[in-house]
């Protein structure tokens, strides 16, 4: 799996109060999406993904049943989420 530069710049600093479009796979469709939901930073995708311990099927569908998002946009968020958990817990 290649990584975009989006990906990469996420996961190498702290989470801090990132917006949610920072996020790999994350572009300014879904992030608004996500936003009119409530969900504007990147560490409430984050919560969601440990509330759902780290599983990457659940993640997909809640991604996807939350914004939209297709296979690749939630494999994306996924692999940046995980990568920066594996960096940072």
């Amino acid at each position: 799996m290649t990584t975009t530069q989006k990906h990469r710049d996420f996961v190498v600093e702290p989470l801090g109060t990132k917006p949610v479009g920072t996020l790999a796979g994350i572009g300014y469709g879904l992030g608004k999406k996500l936003e009119d939901k409530g969900i504007d930073k990147a560490y409430v995708v984050l919560g969601q993904f440990l509330v759902l311990k780290k599983d990457e099927d659940l993640f997909h569908k809640w991604l996807k049943d939350t914004c939209g998002a297709n296979a690749k946009q939630s494999r994306d968020c996924y692999g940046c989420l995980r990568d920066w958990c594996n960096a940072f817990l």
